[in-house]
């Protein structure tokens, strides 16, 4: 089921589609619409310009767009077709610039039933390039339900699988399944171990505020399937700014 700043964002896009399918039928110009929303909740849109000579696909017009209004990050995107064409996946030059740029987005892609899919940008690109010099936000997604243990200073890290992250300044961004955007708190990444998940011990189960290791290992398989072991994961430990 998509969430509520999932929902938002398709629908922008696919209206925009729609008349790109209507108005202008016939028309190769402009046959695909992008939506994004941004850390502040605002919903962006555009469409792609086809020329001979080259032109940007939707999802880069889009984050142009959103460039133009504010220095938030993009925290989701998704493309449509026009004609009816649905949900289209990202090629591959706008998975790397994705990766670069919002390297904390989400993005809707065809899913195996009816509904499109959200996942994290970097899964479209795995093993990638990384570009070392990206002038990419930091920022920590969080589900809302531990925004009162942050907050309150109960939880003090957050253990996260195929999710790089890196000491320093960084905004976390709580986000809730029927909320229509993000609640953006300051923070600073004080630390950030690896291990492997058989060796989480105590003190990380206290700093992630979890009643025991075995809770806390259960919990992370409930959200990374299939996480053994042997598998390496990040304890990013934090404080919060201001």
């Amino acid at each position: 089921m998509l969430w509520r700043t999932d929902s938002i964002i398709l629908d922008a896009a696919t209206t925009a589609a729609a008349r790109l399918g209507g108005s202008r039928a016939g028309d190769a110009t402009h046959t695909v619409a992008a939506a994004a929303m941004d850390l502040s909740g605002r919903v962006h849109v555009a469409a792609n310009v086809f020329h001979f000579t080259g032109g940007p696909c939707a999802e880069l017009a889009v984050l142009g767009a959103a460039a133009a209004v504010s220095d938030d990050p993009v925290m989701s995107i998704v493309a449509v077709g026009d004609g009816g064409r649905g949900v289209l996946a990202p090629c591959g030059r706008c998975r790397q610039v994705l990766l670069d740029l919002h390297p904390q987005a989400l993005v809707l892609v065809p899913g195996i039933g009816a509904e499109p899919e959200s996942v994290p940008v970097r899964s479209l690109l795995p093993r990638s390039y990384r570009w070392p010099d990206a002038p990419a936000p930091r920022v920590v997604r969080f589900a809302g339900r531990y925004r009162d243990a942050v907050l309150a200073g109960r939880k003090t890290a957050t253990i996260r699988f195929d999710d790089p992250q890196g000491a320093g300044p960084t905004t976390f961004a709580f986000e809730d399944e029927h909320a229509e955007g993000f609640d953006a708190v300051p923070a600073v990444v004080t630390s950030v171990t690896r291990k492997r998940v058989a060796e989480i011990d105590e003190q990380d189960a206290r700093d992630e505020d979890v009643g025991s290791v075995a809770a806390l290992r259960d919990g992370l398989r409930g959200h990374y399937p299939g996480l053994a072991d042997d598998d390496v994961v990040e304890v990013a430990r934090f404080s919060l700014r201001g």
